[in-house]
């Protein structure tokens, strides 16, 4: 697939840093959704400045630029600022995945003093199915980019946060998230966990047989509907889910970024596709992806098979989160089979800190190629709930320290 872009720092949304630039790794960032804008990421968790209301944006000094250069990117196509100019449109993430491939090596070019440093993939959410296909297809790119004469990405690793990397792990742990005392006391009712608790081998089953064994499109979509439905959990939520993701701050970056002062200092296209009022989420990509199942396709092979490499991968999760819980991302990263799967599996979870305090629970192997985490007290998003503990995070991955 052929992709012809101008790259310039304000479209990008780019943020270098100012101090040793020339040293500093490359911090590649996208939300999730599907659908949804990395502006979250940028002006919410961990950009250089953060608008948490309607005065504008404020510095932010927890900002993952202090030891890093980000850009953040908005995909697939038709999310936040961007379009198709001929109408084309993206439902899978493996279309997604040739973009950002061919996006990335654009972006080197364009910034060619960044090229051979450090490249660093992270994301959150549906990242988890994301990041994985994506940090592949840069990696498989390279060859292509050597017989070119051009630099190859030094793709160094990949960061997960609250990622739904597996489907089938995460939603059979929605269970042990809300009948036992995993995170916080059970929030459902005794009766309701007791019924919840005697469907799951029947769920278990459903999924492994459709989803996983042999994948059966019409199954393996009763299948999730079978387990998800009778499950529709409440917690209190500040906002609509639909508009807020019951983070209110999100309306703020919304009428921040709808103003045209500011679109004109971001760049942003006036082209017919691009919408006058900014939204957070679209909507329409959402069901785009809905509609070939794509989260029901798991992305853990990718995640081997990137290990196998030598591309390391970090799996960190706040430890509140419900959607894309702790529980099944530790399960799945235990289960994952790969060439260290045993000594993995075998490491007894440990308490990390932060300043003297514990921070969370973690277990790695390979001298740190995989790593697993949670962040205590976060909820989904990390970097906002806990932005020290999130900074001292990704400091000590980049780092190669051990938590």
């Amino acid at each position: 697939m052929h992709v012809e872009v101008a790259v310039t720092e304000k479209a990008s949304n780019f943020s270098p840093i100012s101090v040793n630039a020339a040293q500093k790794r490359v911090i590649f960032w996208t939300n999730g959704g599907p659908g949804c804008s990395s502006s979250l990421g940028l002006f919410m968790e961990l950009g250089p400045c953060r608008v948490l209301d309607d005065d504008g944006p404020k510095f932010h000094p927890e900002s993952w630029n202090t030891n890093a250069n980000l850009f953040f990117i908005d995909q697939p196509i038709g999310v936040g600022f961007s379009y198709a100019e001929y109408g084309e449109s993206v439902s899978t993430t493996e279309e997604a995945a040739k973009d950002v491939a061919a996006f990335v090596a654009i972006f080197f070019e364009n910034f060619s003093r960044f090229k051979g440093r450090g490249f660093h993939m992270a994301g959150e959410s549906y990242g988890g199915r994301y990041l994985p296909l994506f940090a592949s297809a840069v990696y498989d790119q390279n060859s292509a980019l050597i017989e070119a004469g051009i630099t190859p990405i030094n793709l160094t690793s990949v960061m997960i946060g609250n990622g739904m990397t597996d489907f089938y792990t995460m939603v059979t742990s929605y269970y042990d998230m809300t009948c036992t005392a995993a995170s916080v006391d059970p929030i459902l009712d005794i009766g309701s966990c007791v019924t919840m608790k005697k469907v799951i081998p029947r769920c278990q089953k459903w999924l492994r047989e459709s989803c996983v064994d042999q994948y059966d499109t019409i199954n393996c979509g009763a299948a999730s509907n079978f387990c998800m439905n009778p499950y529709d959990i409440s917690v209190p939520c500040n906002g609509s889910i639909e508009e807020t993701l019951c983070y209110p701050v999100t309306v703020s970056i919304s009428n921040f970024l709808s103003q045209p002062p500011i679109r004109a200092q971001l760049g942003v296209d006036t082209h017919a596709e691009v919408p006058v009022n900014f939204s957070s989420c679209n909507s329409n990509v959402g069901a785009a992806f809905d509609g070939t199942q794509d989260i029901l396709h798991s992305s853990q092979d990718y995640v081997a098979a990137l290990l196998e490499r030598g591309v390391r991968v970090l799996i960190y999760v706040g430890s509140y989160d419900w959607i894309c819980n702790w529980v099944g991302n530790e399960r799945w990263s235990r289960e994952l089979e790969w060439s260290g799967q045993e000594e993995f599996a075998s490491q007894e979870l440990r308490e990390w800190t932060v300043a003297g305090k514990k921070a969370g629970i973690t277990r790695s192997a390979r001298g740190g190629l995989f790593t697993f985490a949670t962040v205590q007290g976060a909820g989904h998003m990390v970097p906002y709930d806990k932005p020290k503990e999130a900074l001292a995070l990704v400091q000590r991955w980049i780092a190669r320290e051990e938590l």
